[in-house]
């Protein structure tokens, strides 16, 4: 049974930092496409970042330079570093792996960026 877990989320004022992690279980975890969406209040989900299983990366536009995604494929777990936080990073985070026809969500983690 693959099992995606996320954590790491909460509340933290404008300018701060936080770590999200997600560990997966259940599955073959390097050759699976990690990403990292977010679906804010009234608005649809999107992809914040990916990473391969080599460790390349994108990026939405919206987090460039803030972010960063990561991954240990030894403990098949990926994160993402989130820094310089603004009130419009507000979201429930959704860690997704994709492999070829298999895609796995994680239930997601709330993050909240108010003062």
């Amino acid at each position: 049974q693959v099992r995606l877990v996320e954590s790491g989320g909460g509340l933290v004022q404008p300018g701060g930092s936080l770590r999200l992690s997600c560990a997966a279980s259940g599955l073959i975890f390097s050759r699976y496409v990690m990403a990292w969406y977010r679906q804010g209040p009234g608005k649809q989900r999107e992809l914040v970042a990916n990473i391969a299983g080599g460790g390349s990366t994108n990026y939405a536009d919206s987090v460039k330079g803030r972010f960063t995604i990561s991954r240990d494929n030894a403990k098949s777990t990926v994160y993402l570093q989130m820094n310089s936080l603004k009130p419009e990073d507000t979201a429930v985070y959704y860690c997704k792996g994709t492999y070829s026809w298999s895609q796995y969500w994680g239930q997601g983690t709330q993050v909240t960026v108010s003062s």
